[in-house]
C-alpha cells in the first residue's frame, strides 16, 4: 500500500507544533499529526475490499453487470474498468482520483486495477493513498448460453414435416432461411428422418418462423400447447408450445395426377401434369398443350393428392428424332389457361438408353422440351406405360389420356464431370445440416439448370476448387455465371459452415 502526500518541510514564518505522536516540528494541521503517524494510525481504505469477484460467460464471452445484465468488455478496456470499479463496496465514502490497470498473466483468470483516492481524516486533514485490487475471474454461463446448452429449457419448438421421399426442399427452405435470417433466435435444430425441428425460447419467435416458412413454402400448421407448471399464489402458467408444419408432400420434377374439381379450377389444365418447381405455391406445366398453372396451399389442402412419380424413378431415354409443333399444330380449347412462352412444344421419338441398338421401335411422345432437345441427346423421362400406380384419381382416368412416355428434363452427361467443374458452393446453418447425399448433389443440379429457382438463394464463390480443364467441360452445360456468386466473406455472428 503507497501513500502519497506533501513533503513536510516548514514553510518560511509558518506556526509550528509538534506531533502528538513522536514530537517532531511540523507545520500546524487539524490532526496535529505528521504524515508517518498518519499513516501508522488511519486508513481510509479500510472499508474498501482488496479482492473481489467478477464472473465471465464463456460461451459468449460477456462479464455480469449486477444484478442480471451481461456486458461485451475487451481486456483493459475502459468498459471493464468501469465494471470493476462498480464490483467495489464502500467506494462512495473517499474521492477516486485515479484508476487503471496493472498487468497480469493474460490466462492467469486475475484482474488487477490501481486505485487512488483522497479521504478527510481527523477534522478535516486530506489523506490520499493507492491501492491495488485483485479480481478473480470466475466462469459463469449466462442465462441465453443456459438455454441454448440446456435441453430442455425451450418453450416453443417448430417440427415442420414433408412426407416425400427425398430432401431437397429443406436445402431449399434452408437457404431461403440463411439469406434472410430467420433463425438468428433459434436455440437449436435437430434434423429427423422426414424434416427439421427448430427448438425457441418464446412462442413469438416461434410464429415468427412459421410465418416466414408459410411465405415461402405451401404449408399447413396446427398449434398446440402443454401445461408444464402452474404457481396457485400468483396464477402464472408455464407452457410448452408447438407448432407442426407440413409441406405439400411434392417435389420438383413429379408427376401428379390432379382431382377432377382442381383441374377445372386451374383453367381445365391436363390432369397428368409435371411439378416445375416448389416455392410459395406449386408450379405446373402440362408438357402436351404447355399450359401453366400456379397451385396454392389452400388449393392443395382442400383437395389433396400425392406425386404419381418421384425423381428417383427418372429413367434415361435416346433422342431419335424431334419434330417442332407448329402453331396451328397445338391444341387449344376454350377456357384454356396460361400457356408457357419459354418452353417449345415438339413431337419426339425415344428409345431407353439400356435398349438402344435393339431392333426396337421408337417410342413417340408430345415435350414441351423442344428449345433445347435435338436427335442424339438423352433425356430423363418417365415410363408410365410399364409403371404400377396405384392413385384414386389416375384409376378414374381414361388409359388414352395417359401418355406412354413422359419427358422431364435434359439430361447433360455424367455427374462426376460435372460436379468436378462447379466452381461455387453453399453455406449451411450448422455442421450437420451439410451432407453429400444424392438429394444434395441433385438439388445443387437443379440450381444451375434453373435460373428461376437460384433467384432468391445466396451463391457463393469456391475459392478452395482446384480449376478444371477446359476441354472437359461441355459447352452446353448449364452453368452458374461468375456475376451471380457472392464474395465468400466470413460472418462472425453466424455460426455458418462451408461446403
Amino acid at each position: 500500500m503507497e501513500y502519497i502526500s506533501p513533503v513536510n518541510n516548514l514553510a518560511p514564518n509558518a506556526t509550528s507544533v509538534l506531533c502528538c505522536q513522536c514530537g517532531l516540528a511540523i507545520e500546524a494541521n487539524p490532526s496535529n499529526m505528521c504524515v508517518a503517524c498518519l499513516r501508522a494510525h488511519v486508513d481510509i481504505t479500510e472499508g474498501i475490499p482488496k479482492q473481489a469477484t467478477i464472473f465471465f460467460c464463456r460461451g459468449c464471452e460477456r462479464y455480469l453487470q449486477p444484478p442480471a445484465e451481461w456486458v461485451v468488455c475487451a481486456l483493459e478496456s475502459r468498459e471493464l474498468l468501469a465494471l470493476c470499479l462498480k464490483r467495489l463496496k464502500g467506494l462512495n465514502r473517499v474521492k477516486l482520483v485515479d484508476a487503471g490497470f496493472a498487468w497480469t498473466e493474460p490466462h492467469s483468470k486475475r484482474i488487477k486495477v490501481k486505485i487512488t483516492v483522497q479521504g478527510e481524516v481527523m477534522g478535516g486533514a486530506v489523506l490520499q493513498q493507492t491501492f491495488i485490487v485483485e479480481y478473480v475471474v470466475q466462469h459463469q454461463m449466462c442465462d441465453a448460453c443456459h438455454r441454448s446448452e440446456a435441453q430442455n429449457y425451450w418453450r416453443a419448438l417448430v417440427q415442420v414435416r414433408q412426407r416425400t421421399n427425398n430432401r431437397k426442399t429443406f436445402y431449399y427452405l434452408e437457404q431461403l432461411i440463411l439469406r434472410h435470417k430467420a433463425h438468428v433466435n433459434t436455440l437449436g435444430i435437430k434434423p429427423k428422418h422426414d424434416g427439421l425441428d427448430f427448438f425457441y425460447a418464446t412462442e413469438n419467435h416461434a410464429r415468427k418462423m412459421v410465418d416466414f416458412i408459410q411465405s415461402v413454402l405451401p404449408i399447413k400448421c396446427q398449434h398446440s400447447k402443454k401445461l408444464i407448471s402452474h404457481d396457485i399464489h400468483s396464477n402464472v402458467y408455464n407452457y410448452k408450445f408447438t407448432f407442426s408444419v407440413e409441406i405439400v408432400p411434392l417435389s420438383k420434377d413429379s408427376i401428379v395426377c390432379l382431382p377432377k374439381k382442381l383441374t377445372q379450377s386451374l383453367g381445365s389444365i391436363s390432369p397428368v401434369c409435371l411439378v416445375q418447381r416448389v416455392t410459395s405455391t406449386v408450379h405446373l406445366i402440362d408438357a402436351y398443350t404447355g399450359q401453366v398453372s400456379e397451385l396454392s396451399s389452400t388449393q392443395y389442402w382442400r383437395n389433396p393428392f400425392s406425386a404419381i412419380c418421384n425423381p428417383k424413378q427418372l429413367v434415361e431415354y435416346i433422342v431419335m428424332d424431334i419434330e417442332i409443333l407448329k402453331e396451328h399444330e397445338k391444341k387449344s380449347f376454350p377456357g384454356q389457361g396460361t400457356v408457357s412462352n419459354k418452353h417449345v412444344l415438339a413431337d419426339v421419338w425415344v428409345v431407353k438408353a439400356n435398349e438402344l441398338g435393339l431392333d426396337i421401335s421408337p417410342v413417340h411422345t408430345k415435350t414441351h422440351l423442344g428449345h433445347i432437345l435435338k436427335p442424339g441427346d438423352t433425356v430423363l423421362g418417365y415410363n408410365l406405360g410399364e409403371s404400377n400406380v396405384n392413385d384414386a384419381n389416375l384409376d378414374k382416368l381414361d388409359r388414352s389420356v395417359i401418355p406412354d412416355v413422359y419427358l422431364v428434363k435434359k439430361y447433360y452427361g455424367e455427374k462426376a464431370a460435372r460436379r468436378r467443374a462447379r466452381a461455387w458452393k453453399l453455406r449451411h446453418m450448422h455442421e450437420n445440416a451439410a451432407s453429400v447425399d444424392e438429394d444434395y448433389n441433385e438439388f445443387l443440379d437443379d440450381l444451375e439448370e434453373d435460373p428461376t429457382l437460384r433467384q432468391n438463394i445466396n451463391i457463393f464463390k469456391d475459392e478452395n476448387k482446384i480449376p478444371v480443364d477446359t476441354d472437359e467441360i461441355d459447352p452446353a452445360l448449364p452453368r452458374i455465371t461468375l456475376a451471380e456468386m457472392l464474395d465468400d466473406l466470413v460472418i462472425e455472428d453466424v455460426d455458418m459452415t462451408e461446403v
